[in-house]
């Protein structure tokens, strides 16, 4: 990736946690920490990998996206609101009663969502039958998925990965934003999902693990999985929850809490600072 499209995306992924934080201020309730662990990866979806189009959210050859990890929606909502697919402002309204933009995705609320998601575990099953059915019908759209390492503790995410390699879903693409933290604390603590890698493998996937928060990264591991045939690919991404504001990083604390006035008020000028740094590289 060369160092000019970096940049743009590194600016794009500053503005999704400045709409992660608006939104989930104004909600005064919300999930920050997963939220900005997978600014990052949304980023790279939106700007660089999935073809989609914001005037036409239905269209049929578009690329799909299942946020598995459902109540990290802030993080979706804001990639979605810089893609276009609404006002920026609209994040503003998070939460709200009668808002397009609920605590968890709304295909049926929301421009530009492909899967209502909530329940755990539950979004990877949908992301295959999309891919199956891509398969079936002989579309060359690609489906992705997100889920959370906490989130890889329910049954039903292995039942799914077991179809998918079992189907030969080539065109499917899991990522696990893996934080190490879920609402109780690590997740070694509360139920150890490790090895991650050496698991997905076991059963049946192409397995390439990253850096997060690294667009080099990132950019080859989604290009690698465009290229390899046969089998899902699952793309262990290593992260830290809460990133890009200091006093959320790697803290389950703000797992589920909204930030106060004043702590938005500092989660803001931390990005303010860091957005205009990235602007005069």
């Amino acid at each position: 990736m060369d160092a000019a499209a970096k940049k743009q995306l590194k600016i794009k992924a500053n503005k999704i946690r400045h709409g992660i934080i608006e939104g989930v201020y104004n909600a005064k309730s919300g999930h920050p920490g997963g939220s900005l662990s997978v600014a990052d990866i949304m980023t790279y979806l939106y700007f660089s990998e999935m073809n989609v189009d914001p005037k036409n959210p239905k269209w049929e050859e578009r690329d799909r996206l299942v946020l598995s990890k459902g109540h990290t929606a802030p993080a979706l909502y804001a990639a979605l609101a810089l893609k276009g697919f609404f006002p920026f402002e609209e994040l503003k309204n998070l939460r709200k009663p009668g808002s397009m933009l609920q605590g968890h995705p709304s295909m049926k609320l929301t421009p530009g969502v492909d899967m209502s998601t909530g329940s755990l575990g539950q979004g990877i099953s949908a992301a295959c039958g999309m891919a199956l059915g891509a398969k079936l019908s002989g579309a060359q759209f690609r489906v992705y998925t997100v889920l959370g390492d906490g989130e890889i503790q329910e049954g039903q995410v292995w039942e799914a990965a077991m179809y998918a390699a079992a189907k030969g879903l080539d065109n499917l693409v899991a990522v696990i934003d893996n934080n190490n933290l879920q609402i109780d604390g690590t997740v070694s603590h509360v139920n150890s999902p490790y090895p991650i890698p050496e698991k997905f493998k076991s059963f049946g996937w192409n397995v390439i693990e990253i850096c997060g928060d690294n667009f080099d990264e990132i950019d080859a591991a989604f290009n690698a999985a465009k290229s390899f045939v046969g089998k899902p690919t699952a793309i262990i991404a290593k992260t830290v929850k809460g990133k890009g504001v200091s006093f959320m990083e790697d803290n389950c604390d703000w797992h589920g809490t909204a930030p106060n006035q004043e702590q938005y008020e500092t989660a803001i000028a931390e990005l303010d600072e860091e957005l205009a740094k990235l602007e005069q590289m």
